[in-house]
């Protein structure tokens, strides 16, 4: 008599059913809770992709900016500044 790929899955499946029957249901449960956990990341990864709210700490957007109390500005330009000359040529 000659083995075949099924008659190895049938010998697989009754030695399951006959030596781990107790633990199957805590291995079922345990998988289950694994595959809600995975789907869960999964749906939250593909939300964190696609939101179209900014992250408004998120260092690459342009920042417009103003110079308050700058030396220049209180002179009104007439050279008459507070600020050292710089010593680059």
């Amino acid at each position: 008599m000659r083995l075949e790929g099924w008659h190895l899955i049938i010998i697989i499946v009754l030695a399951l059913v006959l030596f781990a029957a107790p633990k199957l249901p805590s291995m079922a449960r345990s998988i289950g809770q694994s595959m809600r956990i995975f789907k869960s990341e999964v749906r939250e990864m593909k939300k964190d992709g696609s939101s179209d709210a900014k992250d408004p700490q998120d260092p690459s957007d342009p920042v417009e900016g103003k110079v308050v109390g700058h030396p220049d500005v209180k002179a009104k330009n007439t050279g008459e500044t507070d600020v050292p000359p710089s010593n680059r040529v």
